[in-house]
């Protein structure tokens, strides 16, 4: 939400502060895929952590370069990625739903709308009017997903399990 917060007052023009907080931002990702992959036991879960971080990664970088074309670069790559690591969020979401790490919805939701909303990216960067105000709300709905989603798997841990017999 920080990110958030630093892009709305930045973004305006497209100067290095700007591209700057654009690539920080997958990256911020990527660590929190590497976090996810190192807490993840081997399994379909784990990979999908390890792609996101390496798609992350690529679409810092591809942000980057995006940047020094303009806002409608920015805009299509930016959508591309949240396509995809939305899809991924959602695998991730739904393999996880089960007992053991109880209910993953702010995950599916936050991954359903990055899904979403990477579509909506694309399509207003066809547009007349394209712009980047758009990228901290979606920051910022980010990270109400991602920290409910911490919260709700912290609560899950501390409560004492049941066994079944």
């Amino acid at each position: 939400m920080a990110w958030a917060l630093a892009f709305a007052g930045a973004h305006e023009d497209l100067d290095a502060p700007a591209i700057t907080l654009l690539v920080v931002y997958p990256l911020i990702d990527a660590v929190s895929s590497l976090i996810d992959y190192r807490s993840t036991l081997d399994g379909p879960e784990r990979r999908v952590a390890a792609f996101n971080g390496v798609l992350s990664t690529l679409a810092a970088f591809a942000i980057g370069l995006a940047g020094t074309d303009g806002v409608t670069a920015v805009l299509h790559v930016f959508g591309a990625w949240a396509v995809v690591s939305g899809a991924a969020q959602l695998s991730v979401g739904l393999r996880r739903r089960g007992p053991e790490l109880g209910k993953q919805w702010p995950t599916l939701i936050s991954g359903g709308l990055s899904f979403l909303v990477g579509f909506a990216y694309n399509i207003q960067a066809a547009g007349d009017h394209p712009s980047l105000d758009v990228l901290s709300v979606y920051a910022t709905g980010g990270g109400v997903w991602f920290v409910l989603q911490a919260l709700l798997l912290g609560w899950k841990s501390r409560r004492p399990r049941t066994r079944t017999m």
